[in-house]
């Protein structure tokens, strides 16, 4: 009986990790927008791996050398994929140096294929570290690319993803494991105390201009806000003050007239403010990354 029951923990042991990875899709994120071949050099790297694959795009608009962006996309979008899904996330400025390039198994079953340079900060924190493996490129690097030492996107994170995502390899053969900590971005965190709550602003609503928070709705709650009411909003850039109004909060645009200034609870449940069908980042000049705070009161 014991000797079956080793067997049985063997056998879990070795699938536990790598059955998250057998689902075939790959999601590409990038700051390299769509001008040019770089995201389609990509994904017709992962189909020559297995033309099975089911490959989508998170965005390719991340700014330029924005790593805090791209940890905030990734928090804002890998929970909505079912686990096994494997995510490749290319924000790399320091790209040929000796950041390590990694595979991060979060504690949801999700996979973040990347540089580890800030990008995990958010989804590490978030989802978990179920562990992190250092990709070995002497296996897990595309053949005859090793003269090329600016473009790991293609050559590395896509090919290794896509081996993961196919079953071509199991999670244990990325690399060496690493301890369970990445490299972390320095930001405001949400608290609340005394009716004041403080955050930071992650990212905007760039299609609309919208200021997103990461103060949760139940820091909001706290205040005993409810539609109609007012609320104060401080926005600061570093400590310069650059706003400060009482804004009337509401659960839809529909419940104040154009052109108003108001404040709401966004899809992913944290506070946000913005002109009604209006673009508020451009009005204030307000902009969003670990530099930007926000403070609501009543």
């Amino acid at each position: 009986m014991r000797i079956v029951y080793r067997f049985l923990l063997v056998c879990w042991l070795v699938t536990s990790k790598s059955a998250f990875a057998q689902n075939g899709i790959v999601v590409f994120q990038s700051d390299f927008g769509l001008k040019d071949g770089a995201v389609s050099a990509m994904k017709g790297v992962a189909m020559g791996v297995s033309p099975t694959l089911k490959l989508f795009d998170l965005t390719h608009d991340i700014p330029a050398y924005n790593i805090w962006e791209a940890a905030y996309r990734l928090h804002q979008t890998v929970p909505y994929y079912p686990k096994g899904t494997v995510f490749v996330s290319v924000c790399d400025p320091g790209v040929g140096t000796e950041r390590h390039s990694v595979v991060l198994l979060t504690n949801t079953g999700h996979y973040i294929v990347t540089p580890d340079n800030g990008t995990l900060t958010l989804v590490a924190e978030h989802l978990g570290i179920n562990e992190i493996r250092q990709i070995d490129e002497a296996i897990n690097r595309l053949r005859n690319s090793n003269q090329s030492y600016t473009f790991h996107g293609r050559d590395v994170y896509a090919y290794t993803a896509a081996r993961l995502a196919s079953h071509t390899i199991r999670f244990e053969q990325v690399g060496p494991k690493l301890p369970n900590q990445v490299v972390q971005l320095p930001y405001q965190k949400a608290e609340s105390a005394n009716g004041i709550v403080k955050g930071t602003i992650p990212v905007l609503d760039i299609q609309y201009g919208n200021v997103w928070s990461n103060v949760p709705k139940s820091m909001i709650d706290q205040l005993g806000l409810k539609p109609g009411s007012m609320v104060r909003v401080q926005i600061f850039q570093n400590d310069q003050p650059l706003y400060d109004k009482s804004v009337t909060f509401v659960n839809t645009f529909g419940e104040a007239p154009v052109g108003d200034d108001v404040a709401y609870i966004n899809s992913l449940l944290n506070f946000s403010i913005a002109v009604n069908q209006g673009n508020f980042s451009e009005k204030y000049k307000v902009f969003s990354g670990p530099e930007w705070r926000i403070v609501v009161s009543k």
